[in-house]
């Protein structure tokens, strides 16, 4: 049984979006998950985690997207 989630659906998404947009831009790509979730007030290691599984889910990188997960721990 997965752990309940502590950052609302919405502010997961929303924090992607960001983090996807600054890592787009040259001039704020370093460190710009760090101060993204800093602003957020959730861990970094998270938000990269999040950025990471949703680029998997977009297949831009390769792994176990979400919806395999489900199906395997099912």
């Amino acid at each position: 049984m997965a752990a309940p989630r502590k950052c609302p659906d919405e502010l997961r998404e929303r924090a992607i979006r960001m983090a996807v947009d600054l890592r787009r831009d040259p001039a704020t790509k370093t460190g710009a998950l760090r101060g993204d979730a800093d602003q957020i007030g959730i861990n970094p290691e998270t938000l990269r985690n999040w950025v990471t599984q949703a680029e998997v889910d977009a297949g831009e990188r390769s792994g176990t997207t979400s919806a395999e997960q489900a199906r395997i721990d099912d």
